[in-house]
């Protein structure tokens, strides 16, 4: 099968996922880990004092990064393990280090820990789109702080509140996924070097009974990998809780790309708020006219699927059987590189529509319009009461007045003329030539503006101080 157009690829891998993350899960960078975890372990025990020579060392070096796929995949054809394949192919090219390659390790010592490298390196490439989107709606939020729009429960029209508090409700949700992704990246732990099943008992032999050898031998090659801490337990694995709390984390951004798409493909229905829309961009085969939300509904499609797959983890590490069994590692392959990439590819489209939102101001205001009648109902009773008139009184002709402008929008189409009806009610002559000012969208729209500042000013601009390129990563966006 020479033509890959022959041959299934992930969509999240040909389509969605930007380069940085496919390379970080991809098979020449997943073996050349393979290749720097033997040489920290041959480095290490020779550093405390086994028979490894530095030529020996050296030699394994010069070949961390000219894997030899095919040879490898020879091997492990033959040889139906794909450990001891790469073994066999980096021993063939450093003859002089074979008998030293893989000394006292288990399997679980390479795939492990060339795993949650893997992991901890993905975290770094999500965590600048994070920012830069977390920035992109700061900005948003703080240039329509001021814009007074028709609020909604239940998708019913309710108190108003600004277009940028409410993308202060989207931005709240990526700032807590930050934290979250941070606290995560701090907290992931090296398996370290546990031998076979968890005991360390091959290393114990190799340093002839020596305890404090074997745990240097543990803390030199965590540290020579980059983490702050190894699993002080394990069996021959690291504990599979820890792959469930990475993936919660990323089905946790998910689920709040998922929630602002599916509030801006609601806005887009009412043309309040919509997407990027590109100038050449066909909404529609058969309809020229649509501008369907198409990044907003692939985020919906992708946080689905990604949230799905933190059922994999969580049976996994339930089923854990003693000190390991096998039936993880297909599972895993999967589960967590999808996982990823699934992640990469929302936060590519969440930070390209975030930094090109488009607010369509008339709409929003005629929107908010149509319902402020019935909002200031109480404001204008109050201020006619104040005038004078009887409260009692003034209340049921509103009620009236209401119940007649609803009627008229619900069953004839029509705009509401509630305010034409107070105006022409005599009952109401007092406060007739201050209706406009009563029903100022800006008097209902509490403390939304306020909010907006203290929020960015307090929580957001502090995580901002070191965002930098974000055009550089808005233009690497492949969307």
């Amino acid at each position: 099968m020479d033509d890959p157009a022959d041959n299934y690829r992930s969509p999240l891998a040909s389509r969605y996922a930007s380069e940085a993350m496919r390379r970080t899960f991809s098979d020449r960078h997943r073996f050349g880990l393979w290749r720097r975890l033997w040489h920290a372990l041959a480095v290490c025990e020779k550093d405390l004092g086994l028979d490894i020579t530095d030529a020996q060392v050296a030699q394994i070096a010069e070949h961390l990064d000219d894997v030899d796929l095919e040879a490898a995949g020879e091997y492990e054809r033959k040889l139906r393990h794909d450990v001891m394949a790469h073994v066999h192919a980096l021993g063939d090219q450093a003859p002089d280090a074979r008998a030293v390659l893989h000394l006292g390790a288990t399997s679980c010592f390479i795939t492990d820990n060339s795993e949650l490298i893997q992991q901890r390196d993905a975290l770094d490439v999500l965590r600048p789109y994070l920012l830069a989107s977390i920035r992109a709606l700061a900005d948003f939020a703080r240039k329509h702080k001021d814009l007074p729009t028709l609020g909604y429960t239940h998708f019913q029209p309710a108190q108003p509140t600004t277009v940028g508090k409410r993308a202060c409700l989207w931005l709240q949700d990526f700032v807590y996924d930050l934290h979250q992704l941070d606290r995560v990246r701090k907290d992931l732990a090296f398996r370290g070097v546990k031998g076979t099943t968890g005991t360390q008992a091959s290393f114990l032999q190799l340093f002839d009974g020596d305890h404090d050898k074997v745990r240097k031998l543990d803390r030199m090659v965590t540290e020579r990998m980059g983490f702050a801490r190894c699993w002080t337990v394990t069996g021959q694995t690291y504990t599979r809780k820890s792959d469930f709390t990475v993936l919660a984390m990323l089905a946790g951004i998910g689920q709040s790309a998922a929630k602002m798409a599916n509030d801006l493909r609601l806005l887009a229905h009412l043309k309040e708020v919509e997407e990027p829309y590109g100038k050449s961009q066909i909404g529609s085969s058969a309809m020229p006219y649509k501008r369907n939300p198409m990044r907003s509904e692939r985020m919906c499609a992708l946080a689905r699927f990604l949230q799905t797959l933190v059922l994999n983890p969580a049976e996994t590490a339930s089923t854990q059987w003693l000190e390991r069994t096998l039936d993880d590692s297909a599972n895993r392959r999967l589960a967590i590189s999808e996982a990823f990439l699934a992640t990469d590819a929302i936060l590519q489209l969440v930070l390209d529509v975030s930094s090109g939102l488009v607010v369509h101001p008339k709409v929003v205001e005629k929107h908010l319009r149509e319902e402020l009648p019935f909002m200031a109902s109480e404001s204008i009773l109050m201020a006619a009461v104040k005038a004078g008139g009887d409260r009692q009184t003034l209340h049921e002709a509103i009620r009236k007045h209401s119940v007649d402008a609803g009627a008229r929008v619900k069953e004839h189409g029509e705009s509401n003329d509630m305010l034409d009806r107070i105006a022409a009610d005599p009952a109401f002559a007092a406060v007739a030539g201050q209706l406009d000012e009563l029903i100022d969208p800006r008097l209902f729209v509490g403390r939304a503006p306020q909010q907006v500042e203290e929020f960015l000013a307090e929580e957001v601009e502090p995580l901002l101080a070191d965002v930098a390129g974000l055009e550089e990563l808005r233009g690497a966006v492949t969307v």
